[in-house]
Parts: structure tokens; sequence; C-alpha cells
């Protein structure tokens, strides 16, 4: 494991209580890394940030095409939603579209993180459903490209067509052979890679054009899906949705479990790749917020960026007790 670098401080007072150590890497449409912090070389699995790389082939073989989906569900094949209805009803008709529904579904009930409708459950003495599971639209999309391929009910084994499409695409995206995988919290492969690789494929991304060739145009109509509908990529009160909304389309945002986080900047050809090696999301959040920041598409004084990049810590009290901000290595870019 390389050397990483503290990225992100927690202090209370005048004391450095906590510090969050990890990796970045900011990639230009070739793949060279122009600025980056701790180990690019780092071997990670981006979790849900890959989610981007896993919906290619349902662009590029023309599966969306063929079954007509909307930039809303490209969106949300994208998603690591909240399930709130405006999340649950859309996968809801895009399966029954398909004549599918909720047990064709592979990724695993999950309680929603939306307090409306998590309360509406709890009221109701309900169990939440596949459909809830924050990872629905990246399945919803699996399954129309294995109707498209042909493949079989299980579309979430790695000998099945979707997930050997997803991996090719991955590996050439990311310009690596995957040095293997680990299985999500959505049941679905994880595929890893060096965090350059993840940096390379959103610069890919960002540097793609609507007249490129199959594979720019993919990527273009899934991050421009991204930055339309950024309420459906993740939900209120998500770090995703409010730096997208700040960012005024500028930027597409994908955390991943485990303090993940890549950006794509089409307007400057940039992608931005992080890891947090311990994991802990407020430090993903300032850290990606931060660069961003130096980056010019996210305005410091923004409330939504504030939130993120130095949010204040409070006492229970409600006294102002500390505040969570960059390192002075990060801040730097």
């Amino acid at each position: 494991m390389g050397h990483s670098e503290r990225l992100v401080e927690v202090w209370r007072g005048d004391v450095l209580e906590s510090q969050h150590h990890g990796h970045a890497v900011i990639c230009n449409a070739k793949g060279d890394i122009v600025d980056g912090w701790g180990d690019p070389d780092q071997v990670i699995l981006p979790r849900s940030s890959a989610k981007m790389l896993q919906a290619l082939p349902l662009v590029e073989s023309g599966a969306a095409d063929a079954a007509g989906l909307t930039t809303e569900q490209l969106a949300l094949s994208c998603a690591s939603h909240q399930g709130a209805a405006i999340h649950t009803d859309r996968v809801t008709r895009w399966l029954s579209d398909m004549g599918l529904g909720n047990d064709d579904l592979l990724c695993g009930p999950q309680m929603p993180d939306d307090r409306e409708t998590r309360t509406e459950l709890i009221k109701a003495d309900a169990s939440p459903c596949r459909i809830h599971n924050n990872c629905s639209g990246k399945h919803a999309g699996f399954l129309t490209l294995s109707r498209h391929l042909g493949g079989g009910a299980d579309y979430v084994d790695l000998d099945h067509p979707v997930q050997q499409a997803v991996k090719a695409a991955f590996e050439e995206i990311t310009g690596e052979t995957s040095p293997g995988f680990g299985i999500d919290g959505c049941s679905a492969p994880n595929f890893a890679a060096t965090l350059a690789g993840m940096g390379r494929a959103m610069g890919a991304f960002a540097g793609a054009k609507p007249g490129g060739d199959t594979r720019q145009r993919a990527a273009v109509r899934l991050r421009e899906a991204m930055m339309l509908h950024p309420d459906l990529v993740a939900g209120e009160t998500r770090a995703c949705t409010e730096l997208m909304r700040a960012a005024k389309g500028k930027v597409a945002l994908k955390t991943g479990a485990e303090a993940f986080f890549v950006a794509i900047l089409p307007e400057q050809e940039l992608g931005v790749a992080l890891k947090i090696m311990d994991g802990a999301e407020r430090a993903s959040e300032c850290a990606i917020a931060t660069i961003l920041v130096s980056l010019g598409v996210l305005d410091a004084d923004d409330p939504m960026v504030k939130k993120r990049m130095n949010p204040v810590v409070k006492s229970r009290a409600g006294q102002d007790a500390g505040e969570i901000r960059p390192s002075a290595a990060l801040l730097r870019a």
C-alpha cells in the first residue's frame, strides 16, 4: 500500500482531534495526471463511483435506445438514490415496461434513506423491497442490457454477458487489467483498479465529444443525464445532488461507499478520483468540495459547499465547538 497524505482535519477548538488520510488524482482527457496527492497506484474498489462505467454497455450496445430509455432512466442507472418516491416510482415503471417487477431485481431489499418514505414504511409496519435499494436503477439498467444481449436471470454472476460487458468497458476506459473484484452491497461484482485508472476514466468521460465514437457518445449521454437530473442521482440532503446543483451544470459527481468520490468536468476536460483510506464520508465530501473549488466549478461561499468543505462541529447544545477543514496539502490545489 502506497503512502497516503493527510487530506482532511477535524479541529476541536485549537486542538487537532482527528485526521483523515487518502489519495487523490486529477487527470486530463488524455489520461495524464495533472495533480495528485498520495499514491496514484493505490489499488481501490470504486464501489458506486463506478456506476457510470457499469452503465456504458447499456448505452454502447444499443440496449438503451432499443428500450427507449429517457435521460431520467440513464441518470438512475448511475444513481445511488435515497429510495424516495421520485426514485422508486420511476424504477417501478421502468421494470413494468419490460414486464418485470421487484422480484426480478437481484440487489436485495434496503431501508430507504429518504425520511418520508422510511417513516411511511415504519408506520405501516411494512418491510422495504428491492426497488428501495439505492442501486435499483443500476440493476434496472442491467436487466435492460441482459434482455438486449439475451442473457439469463442471474445477471450479477461474473460470467453473465452483462458483467462480462461491464468488465470489458471498465478495463478499456481505465486503461488497466483489473486485478480483481469484490462483491458490492447490491451483490454485483465491483472491479478493482488503481486510483489513477479511475482518474483516467473520469478524464475520458470529461473529454468525450457528442460527435465522437460510440464510447464517447455513450459517455456524453451518461454525464449529461447526471447533470440534468441531480435529484435522481442521489437525493435531497445528499452531497452529489447538492454539489451538482451548486455547480450549475459544470460537473457530474458520484460518490461510492467507503469514502470514494469521482468528478467529471466537461468544460475543462478534467476528471477527479479520490479515496479516503479510513472510509469516512465526512472526509471524502470535504476533499471533493475543496478540489472542485480549486478547479473553479464550485464557490467556496455557497452554503451547500461550506456544508461539506468547512462544516462546523457543534456541541449537543448547538455551540460551535470546532470545524472539519481541508489540510494544507489539499488546499495547495
